[in-house]
């Protein structure tokens, strides 16, 4: 249950993205003409700039491994691993073909040097090893994966592997894959990994492995840093992509280009576009504080609520100004204990009594139940202290 709406004011701004924007199709202009389907979106609001045949299922090659790398990141910010946690490898991981980084069975790897390897080389290879270390079998994180393609609500996406490889009944679309694609940006370090453009693995060896990003964008479009290629002979060329000039964060993704030059040239476009058209203005930064909320039962009595990542609005340049509430509607009846991150409330944006945005508001910290101590505490203060 939710209660109190909050006005935490009224905003003027530029128009907003997701009321009254006209999404533009490929009929209306002419990006991604060879792509068999592409979209352009905003990351903050994941308002839909353009698209076409968003929604058709295609074979997304390696772009399967934004998932993959989805789930390694969650696995990471949640504490079951560690960037420095050493994984061994196993016969099924380093039998992988296609694109690799050439693991060896029995070898060790961090898990650092995994991820890398999956960002910037596309290993086939790194990506089962990590899909096993997760889950213990590739197969459990498939069931993983597609677990969070439904928590997503991502209707026209089924995972059968970790890493793309041609297979049956393994499919997504340009629009399932922007969502996933937002999804992991949220988690901020990963392009620490799809931002490199070079890097070495096994540096202490007498011959360290070269990596090369093969998305190329990574170094001739500024503000690109990740995310994913992908390419077989049935998916054709593939690349989810991101560039952020600023704090306005575009995520542009093509499908089924006919070369790896005719792709690079259309997301370049897509991206141009975007930051030509468009620019977007913050209203709080990732981890701002938002508001405190009362708890019941608590160790404390007070806790902060942020914003869970950066929340703003999308402005189109040249339009008229409009104004924006800001609401607050928190939880109904907060009791201890709370665990840091736990949703307790949420933020509204909105327009002529319309919202047209909705972010949630996490618990700052932890607040443990109260003991027996505690309790009599808060019992003796509201006795003999209340104003």
């Amino acid at each position: 249950m939710w209660k109190k709406n909050i006005v935490l004011g009224v905003i003027t701004v530029l128009l907003f993205s997701i009321f009254p924007f006209q999404v533009v199709n490929a009929e209306e202009i002419n990006l991604a003409p060879n792509a068999r389907s592409a979209i352009l979106i905003d990351q903050d609001t994941g308002t839909v700039l353009f698209e076409k045949n968003s929604h058709d299922r295609l074979p997304p090659a390696s772009i399967t491994k934004i998932m993959t790398m989805l789930l390694i990141m969650e696995a990471i910010d949640t504490g079951k691993i560690t960037f420095n946690d050493k994984v061994r490898i196993s016969e099924k991981a380093a039998s992988m073909g296609g694109s690799q980084i050439f693991l060896e069975v029995g070898e060790e790897m961090t898990v650092k040097d995994l991820l890398k390897g999956i960002a910037v080389a596309s290993g086939n290879d790194a990506t089962v090893a990590m899909a096993e270390y997760i889950a213990g079998t590739e197969e459990e994180f498939v069931k993983m994966m597609n677990k969070k393609a439904e928590e997503l609500g991502l209707k026209d996406t089924h995972f059968v592997n970790t890493n793309g490889l041609p297979e049956n009944d393994h499919y997504s679309t340009a629009y399932d894959i922007a969502i996933m694609s937002r999804e992991l940006l949220k988690h901020e370090k990963i392009t620490e990994f799809t931002g490199i453009y070079q890097d070495y693995l096994r540096k202490d060896s007498p011959e360290p492995f070269w990596l090369v990003n093969t998305n190329r964008l990574v170094r001739f479009y500024q503000g690109v840093d990740g995310l994913k290629t992908g390419y077989t002979n049935e998916a054709k060329f593939c690349l989810s992509a991101t560039a952020k000039k600023g704090t306005f964060r575009v995520i542009a993704v093509v499908m089924g280009e006919p070369d790896s030059k005719t792709r690079n040239k259309e997301i370049s476009e897509l991206l141009d576009y975007a930051f030509n058209q468009y620019k977007d203005e913050v209203l709080f930064k990732k981890d701002q504080f938002i508001t405190d909320v009362e708890v019941s039962k608590g160790a404390k009595s007070i806790i902060p609520l942020k914003a869970p990542y950066q929340i703003g609005v999308l402005l189109k340049k040249g339009e008229k100004t409009e104004e924006f509430e800001q609401i607050l509607v928190i939880k109904d009846q907060i009791q201890a204990p709370i665990q840091k991150g736990d949703i307790l409330g949420k933020l509204q944006i909105v327009k002529a009594g319309k919202v047209v945005n909705e972010i949630p508001l996490i618990a700052a910290e932890e607040v443990p139940k109260a003991n027996l101590f505690q309790m009599f505490k808060k019992v003796l203060k509201k006795q003999f202290f209340v104003d």
